[in-house]
C-alpha cells in the first residue's frame, strides 16, 4: 500500500522528506514483523542478534563490548540482554581467572539448538520481502549500503 494512504497524508514537501518518512515506517513495519515471529521462540530480535552473535564467534568467548559492537540495534543494552538469555538457559557466562573483570560469553547447546529451530522457520520473516524479485532486492541491498555510506 502507498505511504500516503497508510498514514493518511496527502503529500510531502518533496520527494526526500517522503523517503525519510517512509524509511521510518517501514523500520517499524519491520520491527513489528520481527518481534511477532520472535515471541514463538520466547526471544525478542535484539536477543536472537545476541545469540547470533555468539554462535558465529563459537566456541571462542565473546565479550559484552563484542556484542555491542555487533548488534544491530545500538541502543541496546547489551549486558541486560546477556542477562535475560542466561536466565532462558541460552548461554553461559564465565568469568576467567586470568582477568576478574573481564566477562566471558559463550553460546550453549539450547542456544544452538534454538537459532537452528529458527534458520529452519526464518522464511517466514524473510517472506514480507517476498513481494520484491531478487533484481530488486540486490537494489534495495545496495541503495540502503549507499545510503549509509
Amino acid at each position: 500500500m502507498k505511504l500516503e494512504l497508510e498514514i493518511k497524508q496527502k503529500s510531502f514537501k518533496n520527494e526526500y522528506a517522503k523517503c525519510l518518512v517512509n524509511l521510518i515506517f517501514t523500520s517499524a513495519w519491520l520491527e513489528k514483523k520481527s518481534k511477532d515471529f520472535f515471541i514463538q521462540y520466547d526471544l525478542t530480535p535484539q536477543q536472537y542478534n545476541t545469540l547470533r552473535i555468539l554462535r558465529g564467534q563459537h566456541p571462542v568467548p565473546s565479550s559484552i563490548n563484542l556484542i555491542k559492537e555487533r548488534m544491530l540495534d545500538k541502543m541496546s543494552d547489551a549486558s541486560r540482554i546477556v542477562q535475560r538469555l542466561e536466565v532462558k538457559k541460552l548461554l553461559i557466562k564465565k568469568i576467567p581467572s586470568h582477568n576478574k573483570r573481564l566477562m566471558e560469553v559463550y553460546i550453549n547447546q539450547a542456544g544452538l539448538n534454538i537459532l537452528e529451530e529458527i534458520d529452519d522457520k526464518i522464511i517466514e520473516l524473510e517472506e514480507s520481502l517476498h513481494r520484491l524479485n531478487k533484481n530488486e532486492i540486490k537494489t534495495l541491498n545496495e541503495l540502503l549500503d549507499k545510503l549509509r555510506n
